[in-house]
């Protein structure tokens, strides 16, 4: 079985464990040139070209097309996959993927809908890979995934809402209508349509990213041991004071830190600091790496 997902996705090698995974591109355009998110343009190069423009990045989605292109390449090499994709709440991509896949009948592709994004969808993709490598049979991976649907949270908070405003992607969210430019929101995504959720808000950055445990503190018992991934865009200090703030509240397993992929940067703009986090034993039921 081969495994294919999309740019929407951030995790670290380690998560891997050398296993090959296939990416249907996401496009990223600024000040006319276009860019594939994590392939011609990568975190650093990306946000450090956003802090010099004054334009506004956008993105677009793989076509049915380039699905279709990417089905029947891998089919020549198994016939058997599993596609799992960014929040169809938040993108088009997984409806691309679907349509690709019915102009390739001699694959056999089966979908995930994350409902999430960033690490919280790597860690889909990161129990997909384990459980492939144990053994574990199509039916059996998709019950894991579901297990870390449910069990899982993501959540971020942005330096500046200008960049989801523009992009539209805040537009449903209740309680951020009034001073969108100066708060700092908490953001979730909700597992029903997998689209945003306004967990919190404050008037500054780092009460923003410190309040993000208190976010936790609602899905997991004080003390409790929890599974962490920081993720950040361009705010190295955010992580490590959130790090820091965590681990005097939890009992922390940190996993390596990300940076947030440019497709998706495009839609926060720099200074996020996020993560995922779930219960530490979420994986056990798995070979360790």
């Amino acid at each position: 079985m081969l495994i294919v997902t999309d740019r929407g996705v951030d995790i670290s090698p380690e998560q891997l464990n050398g296993a090959e995974l296939h990416y249907a591109p996401l496009r990223l355009m600024l000040d006319g040139k276009t860019y594939v998110s994590g392939v011609d343009l990568q975190p650093e190069e990306f946000y450090d070209l956003l802090g010099q423009t004054d334009g506004y990045p956008t993105t677009s989605q793989p076509s049915a097309g380039e699905f279709q292109e990417l089905y029947r390449s891998l089919a020549k090499i198994d016939p058997d996959i599993l596609s799992i994709h960014i929040s169809s709440g938040l993108s088009g991509t997984l409806s691309s993927a679907e349509a690709g896949a019915q102009m390739v009948p001699e694959a056999n592709v089966t979908f995930y809908d994350t409902k999430t994004l960033s690490c919280p969808m790597g860690w889909h993709v990161e129990a997909a890979v384990r459980a492939m490598q144990a053994g574990c049979t199509k039916e059996q991976i998709l019950a894991l995934l579901s297990k870390v649907t449910e069990k899982t949270e993501g959540m971020f908070t942005v330096a500046t809402m200008k960049y989801l405003i523009h992009g539209g992607r805040i537009s449903h969210l209740r309680g951020l209508l009034a001073s969108l430019l100066n708060i700092k929101p908490i953001i979730g995504v909700e597992k029903e349509r997998g689209t945003y959720v306004d967990w919190g808000k404050e008037v500054t950055l780092k009460r923003a990213i410190l309040k993000q445990a208190d976010v936790v503190a609602r899905f997991f018992e004080e003390g409790s041991a929890i599974r962490v991934q920081l993720l950040h865009a361009q705010n190295p200090e955010g992580v490590e004071m959130l790090r820091e703030r965590l681990a005097s509240r939890f009992d922390c397993t940190f996993l390596p830190t990300v940076p947030l992929s440019p497709v998706l940067g495009a839609h926060t703009g720099a200074g996020l600091v996020g993560m995922a986090v779930g219960p530490a034993d979420l994986l056990d039921d798995l070979p360790a790496l």
